[in-house]
């Protein structure tokens, strides 16, 4: 069992990636009072920019095709919703499968229509000296592609950012009383923009980081709803940073059961350990009755 523990421990901090990525963005969109069910859209787009442009000039430029994918997709639902007040479910969820289908579509036309073969440059581990020999945790925090340790920063910086300086007091004002915010000088449409294009580099980075550092692949529908597992991650987080970042984690340890199940040889039905993740994102939106941390303009139109 020991032997498996630090496997696991590595699976669970590689799957959780894409998904912190994109909660996190997602946190910042629904703490400004937006909800991006168009997310899943968002990270296909990514993910498929991302392999475009790594394909073109490398793994670096890929992703920042994949963050511009994302902004492109994100700017899109934010004229629909911010622009011309449009619903945020009903336009989240036609910006989703726009995503899905447009990118299944581009994929067959630039690859054709098998593409089995397709592979992509990827980014290789950096494990940081003496810390991945860390027992159990050390190569599963401090082993991993460089992308991984780009959430190390960015989680803490985040959470100050969001507590502790006048646009993230903006940015929650907003999402919380965007007619009290517009009474101080704040122009809630701005944020809002703002907040979503932000959600889009995100979710994109995210899908980039799933083709570019993990599977080296594209196959049409690879977001297989991390997207709406994202939204119900920043629900489990009570809408935070730190909560964030810990409730990927446990979405990651879901996925990562699979793997672990079988090097423990417990033979639990595999379509038991790639269902849980999505009954997890149930009982994680079942929970969001209790709305007590939510933003209390979330998904307000206007």
């Amino acid at each position: 069992m020991t032997d498996a523990i630090a496997p696991f421990f590595e699976a669970t901090v590689r799957t959780a990636t894409p998904l912190a990525f994109a909660a996190l963005g997602e946190l910042v969109a629904e703490r400004a009072g937006v909800i991006n069910i168009g997310l899943e859209g968002t990270i296909i787009a990514g993910a498929f920019g991302g392999l475009v442009a790594a394909g073109a000039a490398g793994v670096g430029v890929g992703f920042l095709g994949a963050v511009v994918a994302g902004m492109f997709v994100a700017a899109i639902f934010a004229f629909f919703v911010v622009t011309l007040r449009a619903d945020h479910i009903i336009t989240g969820t036609a910006i989703s499968m726009l995503g899905v289908g447009a990118t299944g579509t581009l994929y067959r036309i630039f690859f054709g229509t098998t593409g089995a073969a397709l592979e992509t440059p990827t980014l290789a581990p950096l494990p940081i000296p003496l810390l991945h020999s860390i027992p159990w945790i050390g190569e599963a925090l401090f082993g991993q592609p460089p992308i991984t340790y780009l959430l190390y920063v960015i989680v803490p910086c985040l959470a100050w950012w969001l507590r502790r300086t006048g646009a993230g007091l903006a940015l929650r004002a907003v999402g919380e009383r965007p007619e009290a915010a517009s009474a101080a000088g704040i122009s809630p449409a701005r944020v809002r923009w703002a907040a979503l294009l932000f959600c889009g580099a995100m979710g994109g980075l995210g899908g980039g980081t799933l083709v570019l550092a993990q599977v080296g692949t594209f196959n049409e529908g690879i977001s297989a709803g991390r997207g709406f597992i994202a939204i119900a991650i920043v629900v489990l987080g009570r809408w935070s940073a730190v909560g964030v970042s810990g409730a990927a984690l446990l979405f990651g340890a879901a996925s990562a059961l699979q793997y672990f199940a079988q090097a423990m040889g417990w033979g639990i039905p595999y379509q038991f350990a790639l269902a849980l993740p999505y009954v997890l994102t149930l009982i994680a939106l079942a929970g969001a009755g209790e709305r007590a941390a939510a933003p209390a303009a979330l998904g307000a139109r206007g």
